[in-house]
């Protein structure tokens, strides 16, 4: 057997070995499900996935983590986290009175890091 098909070998039991998603919580990862549904004005799924990163550094620094969002209506939202590869419960945000906005995206993402880090305010 040649060295390269051996190496080649080894590389791809190696690959197989990986659990899968392991790779993609070297970073942090934001994904938004039914983003259309966001009203305009909010800045759109940018804006809800820019908010959780800022709040993941701010609140939760140096936790890996993987957030699904999914945007339920125009005014409620719901997520999974994973972080350090341990399934968060699930969390949703309403709001009550208005469209979701870039502030409703703020406390939604600040409580989602907050509960990833192990604490709530």
């Amino acid at each position: 057997m040649s060295n390269t098909f051996r190496s080649f070998i080894t590389l791809l039991v190696a690959a197989a070995a990986t659990p899968a998603g392991a790779g993609s919580m070297n970073t942090p990862h934001c994904k938004v499900i039914g983003g259309n549904k966001l009203p305009a004005a909010s800045g759109g799924q940018a804006a809800l996935c820019s908010a959780v990163d800022r709040a993941f550094a701010a609140h939760a620094a140096g936790v890996a983590y993987n957030a699904e969002i999914t945007v339920v209506s125009a005014s409620r939202l719901k997520a999974k986290v994973i972080a350090n590869g341990r399934t968060l419960p699930t969390q949703g945000f309403n709001s009550m009175d208005r469209p979701l906005a870039n502030s409703s995206f703020e406390r939604f993402a600040k409580a989602l890091a907050e509960q990833a880090a192990g604490r709530s305010e």
